[in-house]
């Protein structure tokens, strides 16, 4: 279905499938749209007299959160959010964003959605029981269902990315493969994307909560902070995440470190054991005879084997040394 309507009544939960139908019925309207829906979308705002741009705005997933007044009615852009596998790498998960627009007037609700958002049926299921309640609070009330259920999807995201940090962590302290860097960057650019998306959208219900917005009324402020304190905590978690990323990169690079200071550490050792047995075979090497000035060892019938016995002392003093100084 492409465009809902529905009417809250004392008496109960109507659904409409004429807007005209639904506006003129008594009770506070909800009219929700798919924004792939063109005439609909249309129909919509010449009916509401919406802005344009409004709803252009609407349409354009790249658009941040934010709340603006338009005479008669207010609209209130937010992003849905969710985390999918991403198709660049075998590993690893990033943020997709969806835009919700919501415009809210005197007695009247519409949202734009994308067509495979379920976003009513939930909400207006949730109402059936005690419908009382949204008819006599008006349709900013509505409005806040709709908030509230958006954000608490927030919380779900944000639990899917701790899970994602533990196990990055544990691999991190016990098997720190080169690909666990890749991983933990990608984190943090969903946390980053995350951002941008909480932090706008928290400005946005702001304005909702403390009065700025004629559409809103005053018994209803407390519940768009309560939306409002959601998204503080929200921004507050993903802070937490990415400093719990960037401690763990760096304990990434710090292992990498040791291990290569390891390293380095044998190849230096190697190297000084090796650099004096070098020095004795290359001045023995050297082969001169036949002169007052050649080396009487090379006629001794023991001067091999007392070349390498005292080579292989060296090599043994050289590793005690090293052993003792805790580099072995």
């Amino acid at each position: 279905m492409t465009l809902q309507a529905v009417v809250y009544t004392g008496a109960g939960v109507e659904e409409y499938d004429d807007v005209g139908a639904a506006v003129e019925a008594p009770g506070e309207t909800w009219i929700h749209a798919s924004a792939g829906e063109r005439s609909d979308l249309e129909a919509i705002r010449e009916r509401f007299d919406i802005h344009p741009l409004a709803v252009e705005d609407a349409l354009d997933e790249n658009t941040r959160p934010k709340t603006e007044e338009y005479g008669d009615h207010t609209f209130v852009l937010m992003k849905t959010t969710q985390l999918s596998q991403r198709d660049d790498v075998a590993f690893g998960k990033e943020i997709q964003s969806r835009s919700v627009g919501l415009f809210v007037g005197d007695g009247w609700l519409v949202t734009i959605a994308p067509p495979d958002l379920e976003l009513v049926a939930p909400t207006a299921s949730a109402w059936t029981r005690d419908s009382s309640r949204v008819a006599d609070r008006g349709a900013d009330f509505l409005a806040y269902r709709v908030l509230d259920a958006i954000v608490d999807d927030y919380f779900d995201v944000l639990d899917e990315i701790e899970t994602d940090i533990e196990a990055v962590e544990e691999r991190v302290l016990h098997d720190p493969e080169p690909e666990i860097l890749e991983e933990l960057n990608g984190v943090r650019r969903d946390l980053l994307a995350f951002r941008k998306v909480a932090w706008p959208a928290r400005e946005a219900v702001s304005s909702l909560a403390r009065g700025d917005v004629p559409q809103v009324a005053e018994s209803n402020e407390k519940y768009f902070r309560d939306v409002s304190d959601h998204l503080v905590q929200v921004v507050d978690l993903i802070e937490t995440y990415r400093d719990l990323t960037g401690g763990s990169r760096d304990i990434y690079l710090n292992a990498v470190s040791q291990s290569t200071n390891d390293v380095m550490k044998t190849l230096t050792v190697v190297a000084a054991i090796f650099i004096p047995l070098t020095f004795v075979v290359g001045v023995y090497g050297m082969n001169f005879s036949g002169t007052p000035f050649a080396m009487p060892e090379l006629g001794w019938t023991y001067g091999y084997p007392a070349t390498m016995l005292g080579m292989a002392l060296v090599a043994a003093l050289l590793l005690g040394h090293f052993r003792r100084q805790g580099w072995l």
